[in-house]
C-alpha cells in the first residue's frame, strides 16, 4: 500500500539530516505528483499561436487562441496507461522516462511555467512526509469530495478528515 511506503520513507528519512530530503523522499514525491496528475492546480493554460499551424489535422491560424486543460490531458487514454487509476510508481525514477514529454504539466510549461513550482514540489513532499510520520488520516464517513474549480482546484465541501496521532508519535513522546 502507498501510504504504508510513504510511512516508512518519512520515518527513516526525517531521522536524518534535512541536506537534501526533498530528494531522499522519493516515494512521497511521486505521491504528491501522481495526485497533481489526477487535480492539477490550473484548469487552463491559454497561448497565442505566433504563426498559421496545424494541430493534428485542424488549421490554427496566426494569433488564434490555444487551450490545453491539463486535467483533461492527464487523464487522456492514449497518453497515460489506466490515466484514471492513481499510480504513483509511474512519477518514480526509474518510470519517469516512460511519460511522453509534454503530456504532465500541472504547473504549466515554457517561459510561463509557475515560478514556484521547484517550490511547491519541495514543500509538499517535506509536509506530505511530515504529516505522514506522525498521524493517520482518514475520510470522515459519509463524505463526498467533488473536485472544485476556482482559481485553483480545490474539493468542493473541503476534506473532512478523522487526524489520529500514531502510536507512539504523540507530540512530545518520541
Amino acid at each position: 500500500m502507498t501510504g504504508g511506503r510513504v510511512r516508512e520513507e518519512a520515518e527513516r528519512e526525517l531521522k536524518g539530516s534535512v541536506d537534501g530530503l526533498a530528494d531522499r523522499l522519493v516515494m512521497t514525491r511521486a505521491v504528491v505528483e501522481e495526485t497533481l496528475r489526477l487535480y492539477p492546480p490550473i484548469a487552463a493554460l491559454s497561448r497565442m499561436a505566433r504563426c498559421a499551424d496545424m494541430l493534428g489535422n485542424v488549421a490554427v491560424k496566426a494569433r488564434s487562441l490555444i487551450v490545453i486543460a491539463p486535467h483533461v490531458l492527464h487523464r487522456h487514454h492514449l497518453l497515460w496507461g489506466r490515466p484514471d487509476v492513481f499510480d504513483p510508481s509511474r512519477s518514480l525514477p526509474e518510470a519517469r522516462s516512460a511519460i511522453p514529454r509534454l503530456t504532465y504539466l500541472p504547473f504549466g510549461i515554457g517561459p510561463r511555467i509557475c515560478i514556484g513550482a521547484s517550490f511547491a514540489l519541495q514543500e509538499a513532499t517535506i509536509v506530505l512526509a511530515a504529516l505522514g510520520a506522525h498521524f493517520d488520516f482518514e475520510l470522515a464517513g459519509g463524505a463526498n469530495v467533488w473536485p472544485l474549480q476556482k482559481i485553483t482546484l480545490r474539493p468542493a465541501n473541503g476534506l473532512p478528515m478523522r487526524v489520529t496521532p500514531r502510536c507512539g508519535h504523540l507530540l512530545g513522546q518520541e
